[in-house]
């Protein structure tokens, strides 16, 4: 499968990239934290690491670490505003469950 974004985050993540002026892709990953064991993570990439996987989304490169994939392999990016708050909206079909927060999930 891949890890693929919505037209609103390709629409910010060129604009994040187009300021920043330069930069590959973003990389898309999970961390160990929060009650629930994983976080997500996001951040621009500039040159791609031993092991990385490549997918593209509408232009926009897509880098995921092997062992970030696996909990993550199937994941839309989604960019979303709703009031006051926006952000990126991780839709993952791997995801078993959330912490009450919002900011760590399980598998």
């Amino acid at each position: 499968m891949a890890v693929t974004l919505t037209e609103a985050a390709v629409n910010r993540v060129e604009s994040f990239l187009a300021n920043r002026g330069k930069g590959l892709g973003l990389r898309v990953g999970i961390k160990t934290t929060g009650c629930s064991g994983l976080a997500y993570v996001l951040e621009f990439v500039d040159e791609l690491s031993d092991g990385d996987e490549v997918f593209e989304s509408q232009g926009v490169k897509v880098i995921v670490d092997a062992k970030s994939l696996v909990y993550i392999d199937g994941t839309e990016l989604d960019y979303t505003k709703e009031g006051l708050n926006e952000g990126f909206k991780f839709i993952n079909p791997n995801q078993a469950d959330e912490c009450g927060c919002g900011e760590s999930f399980t598998v």
